[in-house]
């Protein structure tokens, strides 16, 4: 039998908060977690797996109201699958020119500080 964690465990192994991750589940982001006799929630290991896309999308920048429209298509089951890897790969392409933008600033800040290193040389 599987073991179910509570809401301070997800949030200890995750990093989102007890908040975060109600508010994910009110807005439909996550399934309806499942409730022990006290109303307490109860996460298994594919909720786990679930809220740890969840974070992977959200450090990429995908907007929540994308993330919201993916979890609406995973619910609709596998007639759905098409529509979800369009919209992973349009995601993909903005994570794409997040890198390429990235790097260009990495060479900015590169060539800034070897300017300050040949400057410290000068002072020397």
């Amino acid at each position: 039998m599987e073991k179910l964690l509570t809401i301070q465990d997800i949030s200890s192994i995750t990093g989102l908060s007890s908040y975060t991750l109600r508010y994910y589940e009110n807005i439909g982001l996550l399934c309806e977690i499942e409730r022990d006799e006290n109303g307490y929630r109860k996460y298994s290991k594919s909720d786990i797996l679930c809220i740890d896309f969840l974070i992977m999308l959200r450090n990429t920048e995908m907007p929540v109201r994308d993330m919201k429209k993916f979890a609406d298509l995973r619910r609709q089951g596998d007639s759905t699958v098409t529509e979800r890897r369009e919209l992973l790969e349009a995601h993909q392409e903005n994570v794409f020119n997040q890198i390429k933008q990235l790097e260009n600033s990495l060479i900015k800040v590169n060539e800034k500080i070897d300017y300050y290193k040949n400057l410290e040389e000068k002072v020397k």
